[in-house]
């Protein structure tokens, strides 16, 4: 089985940000480690070579596939921000809530964080540290 490309790094999540060629979603990334640091406590983490995680945990799959993956994290690509924040998808009376934004099967994509009321964004990042990671 091909070895888990998505590990933590050591790549300081901080330079990662300052690197991102659009101020917005440096502006925007430096607000989500904050939100994502003080829901879960944790130091943020590079997982890979672009996802800024918070706390892990191990997962496995029936197919046998393991590994260890960030509790909650975001990816700044191109056209949005990649919130993975999974258990909180299931939460129909807050993102009904949140504003403007679409999801995949496991993930939050938002433009900006104009787009969304952080209010509502807190809350459902809390919501999914309160359910069990999936795929355990």
């Amino acid at each position: 089985m091909a070895e888990n490309k998505t590990k933590p790094t050591n790549v300081s999540p901080t330079a990662f940000i300052k690197r991102l060629p659009s101020r917005q979603q440096q502006k925007d990334c430096t607000e989500l480690v904050a939100m994502m640091r003080n829901a879960t406590g944790q130091p943020p983490k590079m997982w890979g070579p672009s996802i800024i995680g918070f706390g892990s945990y191990h997962y496995a799959y029936d197919s046998g596939r393991e590994g260890d993956i960030c509790r909650v994290g975001f990816s700044p690509r191109k056209p949005t921000l990649v919130l993975y924040i999974m258990s909180a998808l299931k939460q129909k009376a807050l993102t009904s809530k949140l504003g403007k934004y679409t999801t995949g099967k496991s993930c939050l994509y938002i433009k900006k964080l104009d787009d969304v009321d952080r209010s509502v964004l807190r809350r459902l990042i809390e919501k999914s540290l309160q359910e069990p990671p999936p795929f355990q």
